[in-house]
């Protein structure tokens, strides 16, 4: 495929998250899609990344996600972004905080016939605990503070 089809397809699937449409997940994602860093407990392939994405915009519903920069390649489009919001509803077992996070991540995903077949990332996991007040269990030793998620 050509880095022009991956672009758009990177672009539309930034769309979707924003329209929070994720039953449109299918136009960009693979349905066997391999995510090399799931969240804690995903499913595998789309109905992971889908399942994720429900939960994670229903804990924060103000969810902005903004790339900068953008690779496209061929084959791989890298993204590196920043994450923000506000967490309103149950995250991964924590209750609300009402607390705003704004955090810096970067994904890299592997396409073909313009759907990405294969994802890794990272986000910064430690500075979002911290900044919804959730890192006081980890630093107890208790892993129930440990905060992990997949990124677009």
């Amino acid at each position: 495929m050509s880095s022009d089809v991956n672009q758009a397809a990177q672009e539309r699937l930034g769309g979707i998250i924003q329209d929070r449409a994720f039953d449109r997940f299918g136009e960009v994602w693979a349905e066997d899609v391999v995510d090399h860093d799931p969240a804690p407990d995903q499913a595998p392939g789309l109905a992971g990344i889908v399942d994720f994405w429900q939960d994670f915009t229903t804990a924060f519903p103000d969810l902005e996600l903004t790339p900068d920069p953008l690779v496209v390649t061929d084959d791989f489009v890298t993204a590196v972004f920043t994450i923000r919001g506000t967490h309103t509803g149950p995250f991964q077992g924590h209750e609300p905080t009402g607390k705003s996070f704004e955090v810096r991540g970067i994904q890299v995903a592997k396409f073909r016939d313009g759907k990405i077949v294969e994802r890794w990332g990272a986000t910064d996991e430690q500075g979002l605990a911290q900044q919804l007040g959730l890192d006081d269990a980890s630093d107890a030793g208790d892993d129930h503070g440990d905060v992990r998620f997949v990124s677009a």
